[in-house]
């Protein structure tokens, strides 16, 4: 049963530190284990066949949606028709309204669009544990009141845990940015790249540091006041 074990999650990612930074995520979850990460759909269904056969099946797959051999939704196509029931959560830029349909339809239950922040990656685990215990075996009937909790655990979207005065689409804006430059930039390089006040870029690059999303270290060689550069984990 969910309460009683880890639950284990299969991570699927073709960019190798976006697939350490979400397992990293994973294990900061209470009640949940990392099962393996795999570059490939076809790794990922190789794992998924061997775990099933193993006794100690994967519990929920992190999957990407853009993979170098297949398409995230081929992968969760082909893990249903082979009847694997593992829950699947999308974590994908992707925001093609094809796609999450596609997504849904295929039996993808989570849709997570990056970047986002560790506080909204652990309430969707939060929800997934809720939705778990909702449905676990009690003598194979279930009842309607324990299928509407259920979904309503699974569906729930809390409120922003963010600091009051930060907003979730400044917060992307500049997680995006950092991430994507791929060099270290300080607070007034941010502001000029996004069009924000340098004392706006400095709040939201500061909770990416408190959050371990951006390493923060002081800026050498710059006359004057000390300078701090935030680079992402």
């Amino acid at each position: 049963m969910a309460a009683e074990r880890d639950l284990r999650v299969l991570i699927v990612d073709d960019e190798p530190l976006t697939a350490q930074a979400h397992a990293d995520y994973v294990r900061r979850v209470p009640g949940y284990a990392v099962d393996a990460v795999v570059a490939t759909g076809g790794e990922a269904l190789a794992r998924l066949d061997e775990a099933a056969t193993s006794g100690v099946p994967v519990d929920l797959v992190l999957l990407d949606m853009n993979l170098a051999d297949l398409h995230g939704l081929d992968v969760a196509r082909r893990l249903r028709g082979r009847g694997h029931p593992v829950d699947i959560m999308a974590i994908t830029a992707v925001r093609d309204l094809y796609v999450v349909k596609s997504a849904l339809a295929a039996g993808v239950s989570q849709y997570l669009i990056k970047p986002f922040t560790f506080a909204v990656f652990r309430e969707k685990l939060e929800n997934h544990r809720r939705f778990r215990l909702n449905l676990a075996d009690d003598g194979g009937t279930a009842t309607q009141a324990t299928i509407d909790s259920a979904l309503a655990a699974l569906r729930t979207v809390g409120q922003s845990r963010l600091p009051k005065g930060l907003l979730e689409a400044t917060l992307a804006a500049i997680s995006s940015e950092l991430r994507d430059t791929g060099d270290a930039l300080s607070a007034t390089e941010v502001a000029e790249r996004l069009e924000l006040s340098r004392v706006t870029a400095r709040r939201y690059l500061e909770y990416l540091a408190g959050q371990d999303q951006a390493v923060k270290t002081p800026r050498h060689g710059t006359p004057g006041r000390p300078e701090y550069e935030y680079r992402w984990r």
